[in-house]
């Protein structure tokens, strides 16, 4: 059987497996099983798993298969920040950083092979949009990468967090994104906890209502703007999803929860959003909301005429919001030696589409 025909068990979620397993003939606590070879203990190779019969290994040998995307290079930082380049089909390869630090590691995971939304400071969004990834793309790169980390003997380093926050928009691909992070929370699968998982969103209001239904983690809103004027150039979704229905979404996501905190992520852009006007500005838009500010210096790539808020200014925006009480954070720079810092992720896109979020009646539907 050709790898088009067998069945990629890699971004299954339990329920799915089960079912898979079921149409097999097999009880359904095979999937939790299966589950632990794969994410655990990152077995690809069916005959290895050894507390299965081995007519069951044989029929999955023939049927199934555990495929991720294929690592097309792999570029280290020097200050120890690794990217990723991924291959998931023969027109399109998305790119995977691993953030290594003193108590954490955090991997940044792509969802979209390009993005749709044209954010004005992205380097992604400057591809254009191909399609969005499986869940087994998804969750592909963080088997990758746990995988290369298990086996290095000198180093306990390994993966704390995961952030949805590399290529795409997560909540355009929904169905995928939260199958992978529903493996990323299991006890079979990865057992991270929900405030270890964050995903990041440019405010697609009606994703993250459904998110709050179907997958509460950690949530991250890039807002960049204090005010609709400014937003709706820099994050042209703002035109679909305007800060105040932005913000009533994140109010309804934290509700009844006495632990949740949005995180508002802010690039800072020299002259365009760093006065200290909308220092004063975004104070009044989130104070009252259970909120962490990390303000981003930005970071430059080719063809892109914005350049970075001097330090000065960041740290005077930063004090403006710490003194009225917002928690706020200046997001250290890491990568950008090897084009792996936030803003800078590209890949290798062949774009159908430019945007395909145009107005407020979605052109693309959820997934």
């Amino acid at each position: 059987m050709t790898t088009e025909q067998r069945t990629n068990l890699l971004g299954m979620s339990q329920p799915n497996l089960e079912s898979f397993f079921e149409s097999l003939g097999e009880r359904s606590f095979r999937a939790a099983q299966v589950s632990k070879w794969i994410h655990q203990s990152h077995i690809s190779d069916f005959l290895d798993m050894t507390n299965l019969s081995f007519s069951l290994r044989q029929r999955l040998a023939d049927v199934a298969e555990v495929r991720a995307p294929e690592t097309l290079s792999r570029r280290e930082s020097a200050d120890g920040t690794i990217k990723w380049l991924l291959r998931v089909d023969d027109k399109n390869s998305i790119e995977t950083v691993f953030i290594p630090e003193a108590e954490r590691g955090t991997l940044c995971i792509s969802s979209q092979a390009g993005c749709p939304l044209d954010c004005s400071f992205c380097a992604t969004a400057k591809q254009g949009f191909s399609r969005n990834l499986t869940s087994a793309e998804v969750i592909g790169q963080l088997w990758l990468v746990t995988k290369e980390l298990a086996a290095r003997t000198e180093s306990d380093t390994k993966v704390t967090n995961v952030v949805m926050m590399g290529m795409g928009e997560p909540l355009l691909n929904f169905a995928a994104v939260t199958e992978a992070m529903t493996l990323m929370l299991a006890d079979h699968g990865y057992g991270l906890a929900r405030r270890r998982v964050t995903l990041s969103t440019a405010g697609l209001v009606p994703g993250i209502l459904r998110l709050k239904e179907h997958c509460p983690v950690s949530l991250a809103v890039s807002l960049h703007a204090p005010n609709d004027l400014l937003r709706d150039e820099l994050v042209p979704l703002n035109r679909s999803f305007p800060i105040a229905e932005l913000l009533a979404a994140c109010r309804t996501y934290v509700a009844g929860s006495a632990k949740a905190i949005i995180t508002f992520e802010y690039v800072m852009l020299d002259g365009v959003n760093d006065s200290e006007a909308h220092a004063r500005s975004l104070v009044h838009l989130i104070r009252d909301l259970p909120a962490k500010v990390n303000l981003i210096p930005f970071n430059s790539f080719p063809g892109i005429s914005y350049r970075r808020s001097p330090p000065e200014v960041i740290d005077k925006f930063r004090e403006i919001l710490i003194k009225a009480g917002l928690v706020t954070v200046t997001r250290k720079t890491r990568g950008d030696d090897i084009e792996a810092a936030c803003g800078q992720l590209a890949g290798a896109v062949t774009p159908r589409s430019k945007r395909i979020l145009k107005r407020r009646g979605l052109a693309a539907p959820v997934a």
